[in-house]
């Protein structure tokens, strides 16, 4: 017997039944939402490994750069080159609903139009490989922002899909069958009092016969016995 405790009348088991279908329709609904979003989660996290790669190349140029620079200017002048950023960004963030999933989307405004206005410093007393470095830093940040934006989107729906894994079992494994041993439970039940229904109307219609019978027999016992004194036919009698 399942793990509940059930009334075997036909008022519950229609609404066990009821419960039954709605389990199956959500597990199958939950199901599809989670196999899609594994395939969403799938699909991320190779675009998280392809963008990290670039992110982490495009860090050693960076950093290969700023290298030489400090190699070819003195630190005096490098740091004041450097000390005043010509640039600043807002950050925004909107979201977007993946299979009711709210991802996080950023978006950075420059101060200025140009995206590539960025160098601080005047070119004449710089080395030209500062302004490749400035420059490799500041396309390498919007690398950074979209990879944070797409990691946490993974992270979420990998959140996701482990809410959407317990429920499923949970229907799969503990409500479905519960409410499926229920009905068998109370079908039974009801089926044996339909048999013991039947067995006590036949009964009772053998003991109606029957006394049809023994009164039918009496009558004509006492027909026959008041031919043996008249003479008259018992039928007539």
């Amino acid at each position: 017997m399942a793990n509940i405790t059930v009334s075997p009348t036909r008022m519950e088991l229609t609404r066990l039944k009821g419960k039954l279908r709605t389990a199956q329709r959500g597990h199958k609904l939950l199901k599809d939402k989670r196999d899609e979003l594994m395939k969403q989660f799938l699909d991320t996290v190779r675009e998280v490994r392809s963008l990290r790669a670039e992110v982490e190349e495009d860090f050693m140029k960076v950093h290969k750069s700023f290298t030489v620079a400090s190699a070819l200017m003195s630190s005096e002048a490098l740091e004041q080159a450097l000390l005043y950023p010509k640039q600043s960004v807002e950050l925004t963030m909107t979201f977007q609903n993946i299979m009711s999933v709210n991802v996080p989307v950023y978006h950075f405004q420059t101060k200025t139009k140009s995206d590539s206005d960025i160098y601080p410093y005047g070119f004449a007393a710089t080395s030209g490989e500062l302004d490749t470095a400035v420059d490799a830093l500041g396309k390498v940040f919007q690398k950074m922002l979209k990879l944070a934006e797409i990691e946490k989107s993974a992270q979420l729906m990998a959140e996701e899909i482990e809410k959407t894994r317990r429920r499923v079992n949970a229907l799969e494994y503990v409500m479905i069958p519960d409410t499926q041993e229920a009905i068998r439970y109370i079908t039974m039940k009801l089926d044996e009092n339909d048999r013991a229904t039947t067995t006590r109307l036949m009964k009772v219609k053998d003991m109606i016969l029957k006394e049809a019978i023994e009164e039918r027999q009496a009558q004509d016992a006492k027909a026959v016995k008041a031919f043996g004194k008249s003479g008259e036919d018992p039928a007539k009698v």
